[in-house]
């Protein structure tokens, strides 16, 4: 009688351990199911959204991480000074646009910003598509950076021909700040005139094909 009544309740143990475990198995396997479905949910709505800021990117960034507009605006400047002879290579940040030219995000709508950032070379050019009523105060903060870079007397002898020769020009809502040159090397003999000028027609041509592609 004794082994009777062990035998079932062995038995009774077994059947409630079994149920049990169904049951633990049926809500994991539940709770993983929910798990994946939120996944993957999330990730689709994550790619819609990624695929979404790529269309809208590949249609308003250019390679160069500015606007077509000026990736194009940009190039003319290459192309007609020649590669050899256009030296900016480093892009200006906003933070940088603001902290050292004084103009912030609230005064224009585009810009494309180019000069060396770790160098004694100060080759610079910078196209401003400021807002309707921030132009002339673009073109304010630009001239007083030039300021600044003139009466800089800590300036290396051959850039002071450079910054002499910059240029401010505006075409509508566009403000450009120019100050190229190059390699004035084979000029700097003929002394600091020299150089101006030399620097002043690379200047006027960047600024000749700018006027001529910015729109109208």
């Amino acid at each position: 009688m004794k082994k009777l009544m062990a035998v079932m309740v062995v038995s009774l143990t077994i059947l409630g351990m079994t149920a049990c475990g169904n049951r633990d198995n049926n809500a994991d396997t539940t709770q993983s199911a929910t798990q994946t479905s939120e996944v993957t949910e999330s990730t689709a709505s994550t790619e819609q959204t990624t695929a979404a800021g790529e269309t809208t990117g590949a249609e308003e960034i250019g390679t160069n991480g500015w606007s077509e507009e000026m990736t194009a605006l940009r190039q003319s400047v290459v192309d007609a000074l020649g590669e050899d002879n256009y030296w900016p290579d480093s892009q200006i940040p906003q933070e940088m646009l603001e902290q050292t030219f004084g103009i912030s995000r609230d005064m224009y709508d585009d810009y494309m910003g180019e000069m060396p950032l770790i160098s004694v070379n100060v080759d610079t050019l910078l196209i401003i598509k400021a807002k309707d009523d921030k132009v002339e105060a673009v073109e304010k903060a630009l001239n007083d950076y030039r300021d600044a870079q003139v009466n800089n007397t800590m300036q290396y002898p051959m850039n002071v021909g450079k910054i002499q020769a910059s240029r401010i020009q505006r075409y509508g809502n566009y403000v450009c700040y120019v100050q190229l040159g190059a390699d004035t090397g084979a000029v700097e003999e003929n002394g600091d005139e020299a150089v101006i000028k030399a620097c002043q027609e690379q200047n006027e041509l960047a600024l000749e094909v700018i006027g001529h592609n910015v729109p109208k």
